[in-house]
């Protein structure tokens, strides 16, 4: 099917599409074009906005409600159990993704680009983009339909979430050159833009008031291009915290990085 084809398939009512004898060979095609990249759960228009492609959501959402748990034997291991229509996928050298041993996993309908790294253990999840040069180290998180740009590092155990649910709710993107410090979680639809870097610990939800230290302002759903940010507290509000000198996590971008300095050099400079 054409790409075309399995939008005008997939954009049909629920109930239409539950009943298609038809799905399994268009689902097979939706996973062929998702590992191409010829189709993807999210795209960034003329203006910077990332904008989910529903009905891609919407055919990943249908092969879960389309298949029934199984069990899925993986050598001489004992069965994982899972819905069949997403097993992990398998890559060729050819493809030239360097996946090394040890636990790591890619399920089926998530591209990955030639060049990426995958350290052990690390998870890419269904629907996910992950663009060439990019490195997903030991124990990170590439969640569903999550969108990753070119020359990115997602350092040790980052997570970085899924968002599938609801069709036309935006998932969480990571733009080209952008660095995730080790342990930081950025999930609900947040945009992390080109060239941003993220110190260790900082989490990014909807709800996260970024303070901004070089503009003066407060940012919510998005990270600018090029900020370092690093964790920081604001004091919690009311007299009981008051009184107990409570805070409340608050990311702070504190520099933004020029042309010349590259990720490493900038979280250093920033951290003293």
């Amino acid at each position: 099917m054409r790409d075309d084809e399995l939008a005008a398939f997939f954009g049909r009512d629920d109930a239409a599409l539950q009943q298609d004898p038809d799905w399994a060979r268009a689902h097979t095609f939706l996973l062929q074009a998702l590992e191409a990249g010829r189709v993807r759960a999210a795209a960034r228009g003329d203006d910077g906005t990332w904008r989910a492609n529903a009905w891609v959501k919407r055919a990943i959402l249908l092969g879960f409600r389309r298949t029934d748990l199984h069990a899925m034997p993986v050598g001489d291991a004992p069965p994982f159990f899972d819905k069949p229509a997403y097993p992990p996928r398998s890559f060729v050298l050819a493809d030239g993704v360097r996946l090394v041993p040890g636990g790591s996993a890619v399920r089926r309908g998530a591209f990955v680009a030639k060049g990426v790294v995958v350290m052990p253990p690390a998870y890419i999840n269904v629907g996910a983009h992950v663009e060439a040069g990019t490195m997903v180290d030991s124990h990170a998180l590439v969640g569903s339909c999550a969108q990753i740009g070119r020359n990115v590092h997602l350092s040790a155990g980052a997570q970085i979430g899924g968002v599938l649910e609801p069709a036309n709710a935006s998932p969480v993107v990571v733009e080209d050159g952008a660095f995730v410090g080790a342990l930081c979680g950025v999930f609900e639809g947040f945009v992390v833009r080109e060239r941003a870097v993220l110190a260790a610990g900082v989490v990014l939800t909807a709800a996260t008031v970024v303070h901004d230290l070089v503009h003066g302002c407060a940012r919510r759903g998005e990270i600018p291009a090029g900020a370092v940010v690093v964790p920081g507290t604001r004091p919690a509000a009311g007299d009981y915290a008051q009184q107990h000198g409570l805070q409340i996590a608050s990311p702070l971008v504190v520099k933004y990085r020029d042309e010349r300095t590259d990720a490493a050099t900038a979280l250093e400079q920033a951290l003293r």
